[in-house]
Order: C-alpha cells, then sequence, then structure tokens
C-alpha cells in the first residue's frame, strides 16, 4: 500500500514536470529548463518521502504504547 503511493506520488511528480517542462523561455535553454524541472520534481519527491517516514514513527510510537 504504502509503496503503491509512493509510486503513485513519483508518477504524478513527473507527470506534472512534464507538462510544465513544455513552457518556452526565451532566457534558458532546454537543458537548464530540463535540470529545474528535475531539481522541482526530486524536492517533491523528498518532501513525499519526508512525510512517509514521519507516519512510519508515528505509527511505531503508538505500536508501542498500545498494550
Amino acid at each position: 500500500m504504502l509503496a503503491q503511493r509512493i509510486v503513485s506520488v513519483v508518477f504524478g511528480v513527473l507527470l506534472i514536470g512534464t507538462f510544465a517542462a513544455c513552457e518556452k523561455k526565451q532566457s534558458e535553454g532546454p537543458a537548464e529548463r530540463a535540470g529545474q524541472e528535475v531539481d522541482k520534481a526530486m524536492e517533491q519527491v523528498g518532501q513525499k518521502v519526508e512525510e512517509v517516514g514521519k507516519k512510519m514513527q508515528e505509527a511505531g510510537e503508538s505500536a508501542k504504547e498500545a498494550p
């Protein structure tokens, strides 16, 4: 379930990045724009991984407290 959610988030981020990469900017080349999109995607993935990690930690703590 968790792995499926992570895969869905990564796919969504990449899909958004693909559409965002279609936007044309005159001051930057295609490699620079692609690099920026990859940076954004990785940042979003990192945030989601942190969220999942916190939820896992909370679940572990509540499991310790359960009788």
